[in-house]
């Protein structure tokens, strides 16, 4: 049986009805905290300009764009609100995938789910299928795969878009395996990219080529069944000979689901999530000693080396190159006290008391001696105050970044409600919420697009 055939097999394995209740709970979490960031991303600057270009070349059709009155094709809603869902950063990542899984995954299937009539049930069953697909092909091919530059975001999340569409459309074990197939010719994405409005525009692009193979397949599409194992196939030329290891994607196949373990890391902050435990840390320090701009002398922050690659950039020059760099982070936790959207929007990166600070701001990979060396999801700071007090903190892993330490229900919904307020209805806003609470129960999710419609 060729990789491809065993992935959809286990695709096809995933049914609503055998979902344990943790991962209808984490679904639902996941569908959530997508709405909120897409309906706030759906004004950033980055979507605007993907529905000027496609709405005059695609016309009129179906899918709702979240956040927005207009209308477009399934294939093109997908492009623009996958882009609109990643605009801030600010939506789910995933430890497994070293990327984001969510949006790319409800980009297109709610753009699907708007050609017909679909359950909530039936979504929720997609997403978990499609979820499990892109983390455990990352299984496999991490951390070779992140370190080399691809975005598994998109490269990875590709395979889950096909599978959870597949899933959805009632395509068979031939049509799915031929979907996931057809998508490993669309995977692309690379940092090189990060903090520039593409870095987004990969979430959409993934989000409509997944759903195109899956199209393509139902119709009778043909594709290389053997094209994850091929010698030029996806695992050779993506990664490269003793980088992957095939065992890994299905050893732990649904058992658990990744959805419920390790889970969705929820961020609390609209930024890079490599940076959040420093932040976290940062935090821990401003509000413990009350520490202020003027007080501070020196800030060393110590990352793991992978995640101070994208985000070790000492002088920010715009608003999407600031949410990849820990200095400003960091120093915006010390001005502000907190991290929120304003702090990334406009010219806000360019604030002189911030500027200040970031000339005595340095960043470091940690060691072996920090953390260990499975640890790299951990930050130290460390700041030296004007009258030579050292104060110091560590974060194992920032908050909300697994199920077993998720972020609070209520802050959850404090998100949802925060990103959903600057363009919603307050009466939309807790119709939405509701109904994705209850979304197992839906006959048609066609009311949740519906209402994301409801603006101010």
């Amino acid at each position: 049986m060729y990789i491809a055939e065993r992935i959809a097999q286990g695709v096809l394995n995933i049914q609503y009805e055998t979902l344990p209740k943790e991962a209808i709970h984490w679904a639902k979490v996941g569908v959530l905290d997508y709405m909120g960031c897409t309906v706030a991303g759906s004004t950033e600057p980055a979507a605007r300009i993907a529905i000027d270009v496609l709405i005059d070349q695609a016309g009129i059709g179906n899918s709702v764009l979240i956040g927005r009155t207009e209308r477009l094709p399934a294939l093109e809603a997908a492009v623009v609100n996958g882009t609109a869902s990643h605009a801030l950063d600010f939506d789910d990542i995933s430890n497994t995938m070293g990327g984001h899984p969510s949006a790319p995954l409800l980009s297109a299937l709610f753009a699907l789910a708007d050609e017909g009539e679909y359950s909530g049930r039936a979504l929720l069953a997609a997403y978990v299928a499609g979820f499990e697909v892109e983390t455990k092909i990352a299984r496999g091919v991490h951390f070779h795969h992140y370190t080399k530059g691809w975005h598994p975001t998109s490269t990875l999340g590709i395979f889950g878009v096909a599978a959870a569409c597949a899933h959805l459309m009632g395509l068979d074990l031939a049509k799915t395996t031929t979907a996931i197939a057809i998508a490993a010719s669309s995977s692309s994405g690379i940092k090189a990219n990060f903090g520039t409005m593409t870095k987004p525009l990969h979430v959409g692009l993934c989000a409509r080529a997944g759903m195109f193979a899956a199209k393509l397949a139902a119709k009778g599409f043909t594709a290389s069944p053997n094209v994850f194992e091929h010698k030029q196939g996806f695992l050779d030329v993506y990664n490269g000979a003793g980088t992957y290891n095939v065992d890994r994607i299905f050893e732990l196949w649904a058992a658990p689901l990744d959805i419920v373990e390790p889970g969705i890391a929820i961020k609390q902050y609209p930024c890079c999530g490599s940076m959040h435990p420093a932040l976290d840390a940062m935090l821990q320090l401003v509000r413990k000693h009350d520490l202020l701009p003027d007080q501070v002398s020196k800030i060393k922050v110590w990352l793991h080396t992978r995640r101070l690659e994208h985000t070790n950039r000492p002088w920010p020059n715009s608003e999407l190159d600031a949410k990849f760099s820990v200095q400003y982070g960091v120093a915006r936790a010390i001005t502000d006290r907190k991290i929120i959207m304003a702090q990334f929007e406009g010219q806000a990166f360019s604030d002189a008391v911030v500027h200040k600070l970031l000339a005595k701001i340095e960043a470091f990979p940690y060691t072996v001696d920090q953390f260990p060396e499975s640890n790299h999801f951990g930050a130290e700071v460390e700041v030296l105050t004007n009258n030579g007090q050292m104060l110091k903190a560590r974060v194992e892993q920032a908050v909300g970044r697994t199920s077993s330490d998720p972020l609070p229900r209520d802050l959850l919904r404090a998100k949802f409600e925060n990103c959903s307020s600057r363009v919603l209805k307050p009466s939309a806003i807790k119709q939405l919420y509701e109904c994705i609470d209850t979304l197992e129960l839906a006959s048609d999710v066609r009311l949740i697009t519906q209402l994301s419609t409801q603006l101010l």
